[in-house]
């Protein structure tokens, strides 16, 4: 933990995370911390989210397909050519109306949104019945879901911060590369020891997980209103004011309380024992790290008010306490 001398205090200027979140991930990127607020909020929903949303929904109309062909719902499992060929004309019509609907600049939006679709109404199609990769259409729902609803959330509370990044689809090479280890990790598992991807109590136990850190995230981004960015900020505003209230009175840093708990949540679901122990100590370390760095800036920023909230409001982390102060 570093010590921190009040009169030496600096302002950090970095992105948000590096290490996923999702698949792994950490860092919520805003001022995390007790995230400042500022400003009315603004619930309507503009024409990005708007078209995000539709487009969302119609990627996950595919969960409807069974329906159409009078096929088992476990539609995935074995596709068979009718199938594959009713999910390739799917995806064509889907983007074709997507291309007829909306302008370039809007169709960037609409299209990552509905592959989130796609991704989730494919996982409900794989959560069905009693195939042997029900608990990774579990998977594909929580992570398509998590990112659809960073944007969503962000549209609804921050337009002007509003950006293809808000999906975080693009975070980072280490988030990729999580990722890409879970799935890789679950495929040879399920491969090699079957039996160990049928754990049913477990996977329910993760996607527990999953559901309570993602609820958490989203709340925090809620309460803290239209200053919840995905870049930390570092200037500080006169109508900022140091949000305490909501979960920030349970814990200093919801938001990355939740995908901490999200983030390993993903793997106990997945039954990745590998996984499952390395996103937990990558994304504690990065949390430490993350959490010391803000509340320097949070300290610049609200001096005796944010160590008065910070001596009786725990970080929410095992073992974090946040950068340590000599007076």
């Amino acid at each position: 933990m570093g010590i921190l001398p009040l009169r030496r205090a600096q302002l950090s200027r970095e992105q948000c995370g590096r290490f996923p979140g999702d698949a792994g991930g950490a860092g919520a990127a805003m001022m995390a911390a007790a995230a400042i607020a500022a400003g009315p909020r603004r619930g309507w929903l503009g024409r990005e989210a708007r078209a995000s949303l539709a487009a969302f929904l119609l990627g996950a109309s595919v969960a409807a397909l069974p329906v159409v062909l009078g096929s088992p719902a476990a539609l995935l499992a074995a596709p068979g050519l009718r199938g594959r060929l009713a999910l390739a004309l799917h995806v064509a019509g889907v983007n074709a109306a997507l291309l007829l609907l909306y302008p370039r600049p809007l169709y960037k939006i609409a299209v990552r949104a509905c592959f989130l679709g796609f991704a989730f109404g494919c996982g409900l199609l794989l959560s069905t019945g009693r195939s042997a990769w029900r608990h990774f259409g579990w998977y594909m729902c929580s992570l398509s879901l998590f990112h659809y609803s960073e944007y969503l959330v962000t549209a609804i509370n921050n337009p002007r911060s509003l950006s293809l990044d808000s999906f975080l689809l693009n975070h980072s090479f280490e988030y990729n590369l999580a990722a890409l280890s879970s799935w890789v990790e679950f495929t040879l598992e399920k491969l090699l020891f079957p039996e160990l991807k049928q754990i049913t109590w477990l996977s329910t136990v993760g996607l527990l997980m999953v559901i309570f850190g993602d609820c958490l995230r989203k709340a925090a981004m809620l309460t803290a209103g239209s200053n919840f960015n995905h870049i930390v900020q570092n200037e500080k505003s006169d109508t900022h004011t140091l949000v305490t209230s909501g979960v920030y009175g349970w814990f200093r840093h919801p938001s990355y309380v939740g995908w901490f708990y999200w983030s390993i949540g993903t793997q106990v679901l997945l039954c990745n024992p590998i996984c499952m122990v390395g996103y937990a100590l990558a994304s504690w370390r990065f949390f430490r790290e993350r959490i010391e760095e803000e509340e320097i800036t949070l300290i610049h920023f609200f001096g005796e008010e944010y160590l008065e909230y910070k001596r009786k409001v725990p970080s929410g982390l095992p073992f974090i306490k946040g950068v340590k102060v000599e007076l």
